[in-house]
């Protein structure tokens, strides 16, 4: 058991791209958490996705141990966060366990955008903040400006700021003693009952759900009967144990520690992140704060390609699930795409990241339809009705009014590129709130709806700025807003997994982007194809799809004309009635063409 005054619990924290991941191997490294020969880049990134597309996604914990320069031992337990907004609940999470961060910036790049946004994260929670100088080694390296922009932009003192090289491993000795002098221990009651954090769980296939837990008070061993406080449920502890970052078997935990337990939990729902763990026959009084449970903002719909694997999809969803509590999901049909289901998401990236995982994990082929997100819908009846599905969407004449979620955004871009951000947010019904500078970089603040963030507003807004642009933003309330749903008929026939639900003064935009789209993916059939666009009974854009025409008169050579006309009026009576009783068949691969423009 360490002295509490010789633990220090920290998290690492910066923008995407920062050097998170290459500080924690380095700190291993430098600490002997594992031998040269089992080290690798991103030791903490244990997802194959996240060590192609370089991102963290998933918060990990490692327990080292170091003696400073003071002759104590120190136990330091390291908390690796992601840095992309989609996954702001994990940093929130691991900062709760902590009491202090190392706020990690990139010299050449300056501070970002989730910079500022994790910054002020570890300042809620009551956090000492440690500034630190990374990638030092590069040329284009600017610390003194970066010092200078630490403190303009977000306020915390960087006179102190250690300048290190993740890379090379310049410096990290500075970053520990650091640690060991200016993070404060953690506070705790050996003696009182115990009270313990439940920060994270996930599934192992062999142990059931790992719970990890960080103790306030008291002490957590092996066989202890012990009871989660918001879930009300009672537990026998099988094992306990760190990470170091193996996963190793400890015989207790105490006040200030970091580790994991298991007691044969069988699923994750039954562990709520943020829940209180005591002793059954002592338990305590009071529960911990937690946390807010994550809310998917953005939704879609995921049918598989060929309807047999239904019965997968549902399994696949049933295991990314047991390791991703913030992903949500219940079935639903769709008179064109079949049988499916409606996720939540936190973001388009978190989207992205579950889709692929399907793809890979499962080999699954799969349709996603549009993303959209959550409307306050208010009925004539006074009754107010949360809707993300389009099909969802009540009749215009039973509707009082619409809200619909808004975010408060922060971009930071070079001067050069500031009037394209200014349009582009702008043509998003965006609404300026400050405008700053910090050296040659302007900071936008604007207030967005989410609606118009969703579809490809992160693309383009690094298109316009080549790049250089970083974006965060944060949920900011409901407001009323004049949302209609656009249907798309094929044939008069609505395709409900086609409709969409926009701002009004868009809708006759993009209901005709979406029907001249069609037009080209539709096969022609032998009789003329309406395709429309419509707001309840009101056409707003139509294009036709011409017919397939059989030469009936090819047969007739010469003659009287009246026979040809007899001909071709005993055809267009054919049209006619194929046009009424005809089914358009659309193909699979005009769905998914389709729903990528409506995407763009």
């Amino acid at each position: 058991m360490s002295e509490l005054t010789q633990i220090r619990n920290f998290s690492i924290i910066a923008h995407i791209d920062h050097g998170k991941s290459t500080l924690a191997d380095r700190l291993i490294q430098f600490c002997g958490g594992v031998s040269e020969r089992e080290l690798k880049e991103q030791m903490l990134d244990t997802m194959d996705l996240e060590r192609e597309r370089g991102i963290t996604i998933k918060a990990q914990t490692v327990r080292l141990k170091y003696q400073a320069e003071d002759g104590n031992i120190y136990q330091l337990n390291l908390m690796d966060t992601p840095g992309h907004v989609d996954f702001t609940y994990e940093v929130s999470r691991s900062l709760a366990a902590c009491e202090g961060s190392l706020l990690i910036v990139d010299t050449s790049q300056g501070v970002e955008a989730q910079t500022l946004a994790n910054a002020y994260l570890a300042v809620d929670a009551d956090h000492e903040i440690i500034p630190v100088l990374n990638k030092i080694d590069l040329p284009a390296s600017e610390p003194d400006r970066v010092r200078k922009q630490i403190e303009d932009v977000i306020g915390v003192d960087a006179s102190e700021a250690i300048a290190v090289s993740a890379k090379t491993g310049q410096g990290i000795k500075g970053v520990l003693e650091a640690l060991v002098k200016k993070l404060p221990a953690p506070k705790g009651d050996l003696d009182a009952p115990l009270k313990a954090l439940l920060v994270d769980s996930w599934y192992d296939p062999y142990l059931g759900v790992v719970v990890l837990i960080r103790v306030h008070d008291g002490v957590v061993k092996r066989g202890m009967k012990v009871r989660f406080m918001g879930a009300d449920a009672l537990r026998q502890i099988d094992s306990v144990g760190t990470f170091t970052p193996k996963q190793s078997e400890v015989d207790a935990l105490y006040p200030g520690e970091i580790g994991y337990i298991t007691a044969s939990i069988k699923h994750v729902s039954e562990t709520m992140v943020g829940d209180t763990i005591t002793e059954d026959r002592r338990q305590t009084e009071a529960m911990l704060s937690g946390f807010q449970p994550s809310v998917p903002v953005v939704f879609c719909g995921l049918f598989p390609v060929d309807a047999a694997d239904f019965e997968d999809l549902r399994e696949s969803l049933g295991k990314l699930r047991l390791n991703d509590a913030s992903f949500h999901f219940e079935a639903e049909t769709s008179a064109a795409l079949g049988f499916g289901f409606r996720c939540g998401f936190l973001g388009l990236l978190h989207l992205e990241i579950v889709q692929e995982r399907l793809m890979r994990e499962f080999d699954l082929e799969l349709i996603t339809t549009a993303p959209s997100v959550v409307y306050k819908v208010y009925g004539t009846d006074g009754e107010m009705r949360e809707i993300h599905n389009p099909a969802d969407w009540p009749e215009t004449t039973r509707i009082q009014m619409v809200e619909e979620p808004w975010i408060r955004a922060s971009i930071l871009v070079p001067d050069e590129y500031l009037g394209q951000v200014l349009t582009l947010c702008q043509d998003r019904r965006g609404e300026q709130l400050e405008l700053t500078y910090a050296g040659q970089r302007a900071m936008a603040v604007y207030r967005l709806p989410l609606n118009e963030v969703v579809f490809d507003f992160y693309d383009r807004l690094k298109s316009v700025t080549r790049g250089y642009a970083s974006f965060d933003y944060q949920l900011d309330g409901y407001r009323e807003s004049n949302l209609v749903k656009v249907s798309i008929l094929v044939n008069a026939e609505s395709v409900d997994a086609l409709s969409m639900i926009v701002h009004k003064s868009q809708a006759d935009h993009r209901g005709r982007a979406i029907c001249a789209r069609l037009k080209d993916l539709v096969p022609r059939q032998l009789f003329k194809i309406p395709l429309q666009a419509a707001i309840g009974a009101k056409i707003i854009a139509r294009e036709t799809i011409s017919a397939l025409r059989k030469d009936v008169t090819a047969k007739c050579y010469g003659g009287d004309v009246s026979r040809k006309r007899k001909l071709l009026e005993k055809q267009k009576e054919g049209k006619k009635r194929m046009r009424q009783f005809g089914a358009v068949e659309i193909p699979q691969t005009a769905f998914i063409e389709a729903l990528r423009i409506s995407n763009d």
